[in-house]
C-alpha cells in the first residue's frame, strides 16, 4: 500500500515547523507565494508507513533539460530525528549540493555546507585541513554565527567574540582565518562583494617562546633510549622530518646506497595522503650514524619487508605505523625528566626548531638551510624556525661593542 505523505508542520507535535523557510507558515495569507520559495529550496515532510517506522523525507524540484522534475530522498526515521534542529542539520549539505546553480546561501550555516561540499574535499584539501575546518565549524562558528545571514555579520561583533573565547592567540587567529575563508568562498561564487572578516584584528603572539634542545641535552637524551626510540630520535632530530612524514616511512623509502630517505607521503591520524608542501617531496640525506641506528633497529624489528613501516605498531601487527604521541609520552619525555631537562615543553616539532637553530649557529648558508628544512621560502626558515640562544646573543653583543669601541674595550 502506498505510503501517505503529510507535511510535518501539520501532523507533528513540534512547535517549530520543519521547513527551510518557517516564516511562510506563520502568515497563511501569503502561503501561496511563499510555497514557491519553499519548494525552490526544498521541503521536509513525513512519510507514514503501515508496517515500518515513519520516516522523514526531503523533496525538491530540479530543472533538467528545461523540464521541472520532482525528486525525493529519505533522510531518516522520525525516531532518529527528534526535532526540527536535527532534521535541518541532516539536510543542510544536501540542500546546498542540489541548489548550487539555483539559489544563494542565505545563512552562514548554508555557506559552510556549500563550502564543505565543493571546496573542503580530499581532492583539494589534506585530511588534517578538512578535519580541522569541520571541528571549528561544529565547535565554534555554527553555534554562534550559523543562523546569521551573510550580510548581517559585522566586523566588530566578530572581533569581540574572538577576544571573548578562552583560546590562545594563535587559535583565535586560525578561527578568524577559517571564517574569512568562508566569506572568500562566497565572493568567489559572486554571492558577496565584501569580506567583513578581513578587517578583524587578532594577534598571533605566542604566550611563551618555543623550547629547543641544546646539543648536549640531545646527546644525553639519545643515550637514555632503547634501540627503536633512539633510531626514531636520531632520524627526526637530524633530517628535519615532520612527525606525519616519519610515520609514513617504509623500509623501501630508505636508500642505503645513496644514504638518503625518500619522503613520498604523510600519515595524519592513520590517514595517508600527500606531504604538506611540494618542497617536502625531496630526498633527505642521512648521516652514517643515523643509518647505522636504523639498520640496528631493523635487525630487531619483526617487520622487515620493504612495504613494512619503519616504526610499526606491534599491537596492530604492523598494519599501521606506531603512534608518535605514544613514543613521546612513554619514552622521550620521561627520559628528558631523567636527565634533568625540566621546564621545557618538548614535542616532535621542537626537534625541527632545534635543528634549524643549530644550522644557524654553524653559520650555514640560509639557502642550504632552507633546502634541508624543505621550506618553500627562506623567510620561514629564518623568521620562524631559528632561535638565538643566550650564548650566541652574548658573543654577538661583545663583537659589536668591540667593533664600535675598541679603545674602551682595551682599557677595560
Amino acid at each position: 500500500m502506498r505510503a501517505r505523505r503529510r507535511f510535518l508542520g501539520y501532523f507533528l507535535p513540534w512547535k517549530d515547523i520543519w521547513d527551510s523557510r518557517p516564516d511562510c507558515w506563520k502568515d497563511r495569507q501569503n502561503r501561496k507565494g511563499d510555497c514557491v520559495n519553499r519548494f525552490h529550496h526544498g521541503s521536509l515532510f513525513k512519510l507514514e508507513r503501515k508496517r515500518r517506522p515513519d520516516v522523514c523525507a526531503f523533496r525538491w524540484y530540479e530543472n533538467t533539460s528545461g523540464k521541472r522534475t520532482y525528486k525525493k530522498k529519505i533522510i531518516g526515521s522520525v525516531a532518529q530525528l527528534r526535532n526540527r534542529r536535527e532534521a535541518e542539520k541532516a539536510v543542510v549539505a544536501l540542500r546546498s549540493s542540489i541548489h548550487v546553480d539555483i539559489g544563494t546561501p542565505h545563512t552562514i550555516c548554508d555557506l559552510a555546507a556549500h563550502y564543505r561540499v565543493h571546496d573542503l574535499t580530499q581532492e583539494k584539501k589534506s585530511f588534517s585541513t578538512i578535519d580541522n575546518h569541520r571541528h571549528l565549524f561544529k565547535r565554534y562558528i555554527e553555534p554562534r554565527w550559523g543562523s546569521h545571514r551573510l550580510g548581517a555579520v559585522r566586523t566588530m561583533e566578530v572581533e569581540e567574540w574572538l577576544h571573548s573565547l578562552p583560546l590562545a592567540p594563535n587559535s583565535r587567529a586560525k578561527l578568524k582565518w577559517v571564517l574569512s575563508t568562508l566569506y572568500n568562498h562566497a565572493i568567489r561564487y559572486e554571492w558577496l562583494t565584501f569580506n567583513p572578516i578581513s578587517r578583524v584584528r587578532t594577534s598571533q603572539k605566542r604566550l611563551r617562546d618555543r623550547d629547543v634542545l641544546a646539543p648536549d641535552e640531545f646527546q644525553q637524551l639519545a643515550q637514555q633510549l632503547s634501540v627503536r626510540d633512539r633510531a626514531t630520535l636520531l632520524l627526526i632530530g637530524s633530517t628535519e622530518l615532520r612527525r606525519s612524514e616519519m610515520s609514513a616511512l617504509t623500509w623501501s623509502d630508505l636508500n642505503t646506497r645513496t644514504m638518503e630517505v625518500n619522503v613520498l607521503r604523510s600519515c595524519v591520524r592513520n590517514r595517508f595522503g600527500r606531504t604538506k608542501t611540494e618542497s617536502s617531496c625531496r630526498p633527505v640525506p642521512l648521516h652514517a650514524l643515523v643509518l647505522n641506528a636504523l639498520l640496528a633497529w631493523r635487525a630487531k624489528s619483526p617487520f622487515l619487508t620493504g612495504v613494512d613501516f619503519l616504526f610499526p605498531s606491534a599491537r596492530l601487527k604492523g598494519s599501521r605505523p606506531l603512534s608518535p604521541d605514544s613514543v613521546l609520552e612513554k619514552s622521550i619525555r620521561p627520559a628528558l625528566a631523567k636527565i634533568g631537562v625540566v621546564g621545557k615543553h618538548i614535542g616532535w616539532h621542537s626537534f625541527r626548531h632545534s635543528l634549524a637553530t643549530n644550522l644557524r649557529s654553524l653559520a650555514v648558508y640560509i639557502k642550504i638551510a632552507q633546502e634541508l628544512m624543505r621550506h618553500s621560502s627562506c623567510r620561514t626558515t629564518l623568521d620562524i624556525y631559528t632561535h638565538a640562544v643566550d650564548q650566541q646573543k652574548r658573543e654577538a653583543s661583545l663583537r659589536v661593542v668591540e667593533m664600535m669601541l675598541p679603545l674602551e674595550v682595551e682599557k677595560l
